[in-house]
């Protein structure tokens, strides 16, 4: 797991597990953040390739959870104070692209597939067989978590930019940070 990009890959992961949450029972949690983990970190080393983009997401911050958060709850009011402090190291495009990844096994290999042109290698993130072929258990673990119709608003936000990036020819270099 790239470590610079650990307090945003734990954070994004957290949000979507917030917002999908797994079946009940300790395995189903473990299993369930396994996935979102897994995803979010695949979608943070694109987001974030090299070590210079990795500063830079120091220096400027991620942007947090807000909008998110409307999508997930529309109407509520904002949740802040010290127990929500977490949502400030959610980004929002890395939480996009995880559940772009969580919907689509077959865009989660591509996107594995192409980890190795970042500075993290596809070594720093392990294996993504959880995303790639997901098992009836994953499944049945995270059932929102891995449902594309539940993902698709959250997933919406930045699939176009994913797909961009992802596309035969195309360098996996920083996107703006738009």
């Amino acid at each position: 797991m790239p470590s610079d990009l650990s307090p945003v890959i734990a954070a994004c992961a957290r949000w979507l597990l917030s917002a999908f949450p797994p079946a009940d029972g300790p395995l189903n949690d473990a299993l369930a953040e396994a996935q979102a983990r897994h995803a979010a970190t695949i979608a943070a080393a694109l987001r974030y390739p090299t070590a210079l983009d990795a500063e830079l997401l120091h220096l400027l911050g991620p942007g947090g959870s807000g909008r998110l958060d409307g999508l997930a709850c529309p109407g509520a009011r904002p949740l802040t104070g010290a127990a929500h402090a977490w949502r400030t190291h959610v980004d929002e495009t890395v939480v996009s692209w995880a559940a772009c990844l969580l919907a689509d096994p077959d865009l989660a290999a591509l996107a594995a597939a192409c980890l190795a042109a970042t500075h993290h290698g596809a070594d720093g993130v392990g294996d993504a067989r959880r995303l790639t072929v997901p098992s009836p258990r994953d499944h049945h673990a995270a059932p929102l978590l891995r449902h594309p119709d539940l993902l698709g608003p959250v997933a919406a936000l930045h699939r176009e930019s994913l797909l961009g990036l992802l596309a035969p020819g195309a360098a996996v270099t920083a996107p703006g940070r738009g």
